[in-house]
């Protein structure tokens, strides 16, 4: 399980990242769209960190 997680993090980053920008391109609130863009750079940042060597 441990390897799919930064694979299901960034796939969950492109989607939200898609979500951002259909929501911009139908002219949601600055707000929301901030919102789900912001929630797309942590999931990506989560998959990236994920991967790091670390001293487990």
């Amino acid at each position: 399980m441990g390897a799919a997680i930064p694979i299901l993090l960034l796939a969950l980053a492109g989607i939200l990242v898609g979500g951002a920008w259909s929501m911009y391109r139908q002219g949601a609130g600055r707000g929301a769209v901030g919102l789900v863009a912001v929630l797309a750079l942590l999931a990506a940042a989560g998959g990236v960190l994920w991967l790091l060597p670390g001293d487990n």
